[in-house]
């Protein structure tokens, strides 16, 4: 249970270091948030949980493939707030461009081999 605890209390404060970092300096904020942190701290605990190298092998590739289709998001969310479109819609259909994009991964990466 304190494991759990520790893993929560540790990956919120890096949510926490970048949403305030933004505030005082965007483009800093900005990169931190574009490091892996959460993957790595994700792969971090799982190694120390598993000791598995295929299954860690396999959530670095699997988490390689999600990234993709999530970066659009990142250019519909911006050029929807600079037209003038309010913060919960924008986030609202930048989160769902990344869905569908998700299943269109899926469903292509599945056809060509990839397991997911």
């Amino acid at each position: 249970m304190l494991y759990g605890v520790i893993k929560a209390l540790l990956s919120g404060l890096l949510v926490g270091l970048v949403s305030e970092t933004a505030r005082r300096n965007a483009a800093l904020g900005a990169l931190f948030a574009s490091l892996p942190l959460i993957s790595v701290l994700g792969m971090i605990w799982l190694w120390r949980d598993t000791r598995d190298a295929d299954l860690l092998a396999d959530h670095a590739q699997a988490t390689f493939w999600y990234v993709l289709p999530s970066l659009p998001m990142f250019l519909v969310i911006p050029a929807l707030l600079r037209r003038g479109v309010g913060f919960w819609p924008a986030l609202l259909a930048g989160c769902a461009v990344t869905v569908v994009l998700y299943g269109v991964t899926v469903a292509v990466a599945a056809r060509v081999g990839v397991r997911l």
